[in-house]
């Protein structure tokens, strides 16, 4: 079974709404709650504008006390959802690949590699492509042929990721200036009124994050040489 700690965003199903309190499951079955005003900020008018039963939602763990998860919905970033919930996506595509695969014994072999090696089927086949001999406990050779066919033939597509961001310059040649800052880089557009889009393809969605956000801090930093005001757009 999986070891959770304080500040693990994890997902969860959505067993049970009780007055003020949601019942959630993560999805190696440890209890879990959320109260009201963890769910959202302010005043909830309708609980099922955020959660329902069987509804499944990124959680972050705020404490944990005798084996029972007490959880918050409202502090988990945008960013850290999509994240999970596209880690969760990979999970089912997973599980669809070992059914189709194994048949009626493929619900005996995923739970097997996730209890034997708390992990989940996504962090399971990453750590087999470093060691081969972990998928040989719970496939034959054929089976990992095929099922390393159907990775490969679904592989992940690209994904976009965009940001923007205003920049100005007051100064009298604040055109030319702008320009000179753009230039190093590439897929940047103009959206008018000082405001920009850049933009960027990868299959890891964090890399491309890290890496839009080291080009905006160059820009950040190079525009304040220039006396010029550059901004995030959150």
């Amino acid at each position: 079974m999986k070891t959770y700690n304080e500040g693990d965003i994890i997902l969860c199903e959505v067993k049970d709404v009780v007055k003020t309190t949601v019942f959630v499951e993560t999805l190696d079955g440890i209890k879990g709650s959320i109260v009201f005003s963890e769910v959202a900020p302010g005043r909830i008018r309708n609980i099922r504008d955020y959660v329902v039963p069987k509804k499944i939602i990124v959680c972050k763990i705020l404490y944990i006390a005798s084996d029972h998860l007490f959880l918050s919905l409202r502090r988990v970033k945008d960013k850290e959802k999509k994240e999970a919930l596209e880690i969760y996506k990979k999970e089912k595509s997973l599980e669809s690949f070992i059914k189709k695969l194994l048949g009626n014994k493929s619900g005996e072999i995923i739970n097997k590699i996730r209890s034997e090696n708390s992990l989940s089927l996504v962090e399971f086949f990453e750590s087999a492509k470093q060691n081969p001999k972990l998928s040989e406990k719970y496939f034959s050779k054929d089976e990992i042929e095929k099922l390393t066919s159907i990775l490969v033939e679904k592989k992940e597509k690209e994904k976009e990721i965009k940001k923007e961001f205003s920049l100005s310059c007051n100064q009298a040649d604040g055109i030319i200036r702008i320009k000179k800052l753009l230039a190093p880089y590439e897929n940047i557009a103009y959206l008018g009124s000082s405001k920009f889009m850049i933009k960027t393809k990868s299959r890891d969605l964090k890399q491309a994050d890290s890496k839009l956000n080291k080009i905006l801090e160059e820009v950040e930093r190079n525009s304040k040489k220039e006396k010029c005001e550059f901004a995030v757009r959150k």
